[in-house]
């Protein structure tokens, strides 16, 4: 090979031109300073992140990630390179000798003179940035790599080919890419020889005859024969492929693809080696007739076997029967995408929702106690007005909903973090000092209770007067942070680490005594004033000495790491502060579900969040883009969940991390311990999981199922119910998630809501995630859907479905038609939007009760033409079955439901203290007074009262009162059913007296007479 680098005699060198020596310098000069600076920035990269990885305590994952690619760029780089650089030296050195004159030749003479000098370095120069894009591309594998190198079994087989799943999750794509940097690579290294051939008269293209020299059809006869059989080896694994490819009518083997394709491919595949054969062959026999005919033939073969065939095969044999042919095959499709997503144990029950109005309105109430009426969504901006004193707190557009035991019993709240918005600081404040050494941190938890009932979780009444507050309503003034603060004992306030939390921040002084200088933000009882404070947990980096100033310096762009006195010697940097993009960030194999919600766990605010291991290579399941199967009116756009690749066809829950708010420390929990993805990358990053069994107790309580994983599997199993290869063809009973009623324009889905349910046959509410499905294409209510969502639950992850019959049911849709038209609804809101006010929608929850499905839905009012104005929960609306009920509490909506004000104007006042002797409406024993509405509404407000006192006795262990304040609320219900028209009927704890409610005395479209608007 040294005579590549030597002066060849046959070649004249041009004469040259010497280069000015300033300018010389001046050149080498600039590409130096260029060198250096991406150098720099390069390093300073990679510094910031190592000390990061092991400051978070993940030096493990940068050690592995940092070898694996760069093993994989430096080998692939190097094969490329080496591969490429050799065949160019092969092509020039075996040139031809002596070159016959001709027009083509004399043309090629400039362009040899300007190569000849430059010879080695071009060669070298070619190699180098072909070994560096190759070197790139096998850099990016790295997840296929390390999956190839720890894949396990999963133990089931595809029907087709009887491989292992693991197989096409594991070992396919890494082989694919090994086939596919081959012919890439030959490829490369073709082009390359043949112009130096072409150039130095090896090939010769505008001759009659022996246009390719010996030296040059022997090389290119190789290369040619490397890239047909590789092209072989990449049609037997295409094979492979036919079960996970995306078809017409579903994902996996088809009828074609069995028939026609899987048999083309084999064929393919054998003509293939045969024409490569012809290559190698030719090497010897120096002719090209054979090759060119086998090339031909491969050519015309994949035409017709690939395009054409299967083209005839599914038009004249498949689309006339249809359903026939791929009967089998979409049994298969079915079976697999059930597993995959995990829903084919999803329990199905039918259910007859036959709303029974004979129910009374105390057990109503009792079923619906925990029904949430604050929404995540909407109390945002209550919070804001309410709670943020200063114009730089914020909290989630989108609040989170969690579990709590207040007074010793369990709690649904909406909690909000109190966390920094930089946003919100005066610009005239916003220097660099301000907004990365004062203004680093957030404060404290924001929360309402989610049922807007107050500590003691008791029975809202209707206000008298007005004022929503009155009745009870405690909505979202935020005094439940010292409620919460009791129950769980104390925590740290400061939030370092957040969903809005600044970019980085400087933290640390450089004496004990120095003053503080970061700003706490007041919470609390401190609201009247600000106080100071240091950071003093561990942090990410300290950068007290220069030359990590340095380096972050050059990394932000930022002198004042080496020039401001705030950054000291006991220095530290947050940065990664975001919980998501940080557990992403030490975790690069997890989707990383979109929702990272607090809890407040062993006195520190924990961001949980969920991790999900996926693929797109699972055999026969369905592929579907994980963006649509979890967008609905809830979806952020800014929610992007970290995947490789947007389709999947597999998902699995396996990890659930937590992020300390305080110190930022990351630790993931393994959770699907069966998961086999799960157990590959615990191979490939071994100890970076920590066991199921080491999931503290007390943050195992604030656990709960995914809403993504909830969102991707209620739209499989919309389509994915139907079990039967021809029903599910027919599309006869497909489902779909119904269309959020008030998401306006962009036509969105509508969200799975957390609430406490008891389905049929249940003893006592669980915590669920729920949701609904409609007919395709219809607005009618299919089915209702719940999983429980108590980790601590035994039966946490079961599916439960209530199919509902052919007949008629309202779905959102209809139901929120039904209140907008509701001539009750409208007479209530009529005098807000006539005063100026807004009425804002809230959920529209569907729930079962008593064998039948309610549906709830709060209206909040707002100032219109006001910056400052917030949404304040005003009304409740109710339907079930075909009656509608709107009061300013759910209780005395249901009761408006039911044909009675429940809580309405009495002698008495609205209940006081002892529900069973008669005080809560004013007559002792005696009987009530005033019209029959006035009447009927005091007997409920009795029996609610005596209902209340029953559970309390219950509590105290006292039967003997529970027993006779349970008589008390009975009689009082029945003689309430009785004055509504519903004469003889019984009423028990059930409530099973008759129906109607006196509905015929209820404006139209209404169970009664709106109750008077709240001002």
């Amino acid at each position: 090979m040294s005579e590549l680098f030597d002066d060849d005699p046959r070649d004249t060198p041009p004469p040259g031109r010497e280069v000015p020596r300033r300018s010389r310098a001046l050149i080498i000069t600039a590409v130096i300073v260029v060198l250096a600076f991406f150098g720099l920035t390069t390093f300073a990269s990679f510094y910031t992140d190592r000390l990061w990885f092991r400051g978070a305590g993940f030096g493990s994952v940068f050690t592995t990630l940092f070898w694996t690619r760069a093993g994989l760029f430096l080998v692939f780089g190097a094969i490329m390179a080496i591969v490429v650089g050799l065949n160019m030296w092969l092509a020039y050195r075996h040139r031809p000798v002596f070159r016959m004159p001709s027009p083509e030749q004399s043309g090629l003479d400039r362009y040899r003179e300007a190569v000849t000098p430059v010879r080695t370095w071009l060669l070298a120069g070619i190699a180098l940035v072909m070994g560096v894009f190759a070197g790139t591309s096998g850099s990016g594998e790295w997840r296929n790599y390390l999956l190839w190198r720890n894949g396990t079994s999963f133990g089931d087989e595809d029907e087709y080919f009887g491989r292992d799943i693991g197989f096409y999750v594991f070992d396919l794509p890494w082989l694919h890419f090994l086939v596919d940097f081959t012919m890439a690579m030959v490829v490369v290294a073709l082009l390359a020889a043949a112009v130096v051939h072409y150039l130095y008269g090896g090939i010769r293209l505008q001759v009659p005859q022996d246009r390719l020299s010996g030296a040059a059809q022997v090389q290119l006869s190789v290369l040619l024969g490397v890239f047909v059989l590789a092209k072989g080896v990449d049609y037997y694994l295409d094979r492979f492929d036919l079960v996970t490819q995306s078809g017409e009518l579903f994902t996996g083997m088809s009828y074609t693809d069995d028939h026609a394709v899987l048999p083309a491919k084999n064929i393919l595949m054998g003509i293939a080696v045969i024409c490569a054969v012809l290559f190698f062959l030719n090497v010897w026999r120096r002719t090209w007739l054979l090759p060119s005919m086998g090339l031909a033939l491969l050519a015309l073969s994949a035409v017709l076997l690939g395009l054409i065939w299967p083209g005839i095969v599914q038009q004249f044999q498949v689309n006339p029967s249809q359903a026939d042919k791929e009967e089998s095959y979409l049994k298969a499709n079915i079976d697999a995408t059930r597993s995959a997503y995990d829903v084919a144990d999803v329990e199905m029950e039918d259910y007859t929702a036959s709303a029974d109005l004979s129910t009374s309105l105390a057990a109503l109430d009792d079923q619906t106690s925990s029904v949430p009426l604050v929404d995540p969504q909407l109390v945002r901006a209550a919070f804001e007005q309410e709670q943020q004193v200063r114009a730089y707190y914020s909290v989630a557009d989108v609040l989170d909903v969690d579990r709590y035991p207040i007074d010793e019993e369990e709690r649904a709240l909406v909690l909000a973090v109190r966390e920094l918005d930089q946003s919100g600081i005066n610009e005239g404040d916003r220097n660099w000092g301000n907004l990365h050494t004062v203004y680093t941190h957030g404060n404290g938890i924001i929360a309402a209770y989610a049922n807007a009932r107050p500590q003691d979780n008791s029975a809202q009444e209707e206000a008298e007067g007005t004022e929503a507050e009155d009745a009870g309503i405690e909505w979202a003034e935020g005094d439940t942070e010292r409620e919460l603060t009791a129950a769980t004992g104390g925590f740290e306030t400061r939030v370092y680490y957040g969903e809005e939390s600044p970019e980085y921040s400087i933290v640390g002084k450089a004496e004990s005594d120095d003053p503080d200088v970061e700003l706490n933000l007041p919470t609390g009882e401190d609201e009247a004033g600000t106080t100071s404070t240091t950071y003093d947990g561990d942090g990410d980096v300290a950068i007290g000495g220069f030359f990590n100033q340095l380096m972050y310096a050059v990394k932000y762009g930022e002198p004042n790491f080496l020039l401001s006195g705030r950054v000291n010697e006991n220095s530290k940097i947050l940065y990664n502060r975001e919980p998501r993009e940080r557990v992403q960030k030490v975790a690069p194999w997890l989707t990383v579900d979109a929702d990272a919600y607090p809890a407040i766990i062993d006195g520190r605010i924990q961001w949980i969040l969920d991790g999900y291991t996926t693929t797109d290579r699972y055999p026969q399941a369905q592929r579907e883009s994980l963006d649509t199967m979890t967008d609905d009116s809830l979806d952020s756009p800014s929610a992007l969940r970290a995947i490789p690749t947007d389709e999947i066809n597999y998902m699995r829950n396996a990890v659930k991390a937590t992020v300390d708010a305080y110190t930022g420390d990351v630790v993931l929990y393994a959770w699907d311990e069966e998961d086999p993805i799960l157990e590959a990358w615990s191979n490939a990053f071994p100890g970076t999981v920590e066991p199921r069994s080491e999931i503290p107790e007390e943050l195992e309580e604030h656990l709960r199922y995914p809403e993504d994983l909830f969102k991707v599997q209620r739209y499989q199993f919309a389509r994915y119910h139907v079990t039967d290869p021809r029903d599910f063809y027919q599309g006869n009973n497909r489902w779909q998630v119904p269309e959020d009623p008030y998401s306006g324009a962009a036509a969105k889905l509508q969200p799975p809501y957390r609430l406490f349910v008891r389905n049929p046959g249940d003893a006592e509410e669980t915590f669920s995630l729920t949701s609904t499905f409609v007919p395709f294409g219809k607005n009618n209510l299919a089915s209702f859907v719940s999983v429980n969502a108590d980790a601590t639950s035994d039966d946490y992850g079961r599916i439960r479905v209530l199919q509902l019959p052919n007949e008629q049911t309202d779905g959102p849709g209809l139901v929120a038609n039904a209140f907008t038209s509701d001539e009750g609804v409208r007479q209530a809101l009529l005098p807000l939007q006539s005063g100026g006010a807004k009425p804002v929608y809230g959920n529209l929850l569907t729930l079962p009760v008593d064998d039948g499905l309610l549906y709830v839905q709060p209206v909040y009012t707002t100032r219109e033409l006001s910056d400052a104005s917030y949404p304040i929960l005003q009304y409740v609306l109710t339907k079930y079955g075909e009656e509608v009920g709107v009061g300013n509490t759910l209780t005395e909506s249901l009761g408006n439901l039911l044909g009675a004000e429940a809580g309405g104007p009495s002698t008495g006042g609205t209940g006081g203290g002892d529900g069973g002797n008669g005080d809560g409406n004013g007559n002792g024993d005696g009987a009530p007074t005033g019209s029959r509405q006035e009447q009927i509404a005091q007997l409920l407000a009795t029996a609610e009262d005596a209902f209340a006192a029953a559970q309390d006795a219950l509590a105290d262990q006292d039967l003997a009162t529970y027993q006779e304040q349970v008589e008390i609320a009975e009689d009082a219900v029945a003689r309430a059913l009785a004055l509504s028209g519903q004469s003889g009927a019984t009423a028990g704890g059930g409530g099973d007296a008759g129906a109607g409610g006196g509905a015929s005395e209820a404006p139209s479209g209404s169970g009664s007479e709106a109750p008077e608007p709240a001002e």
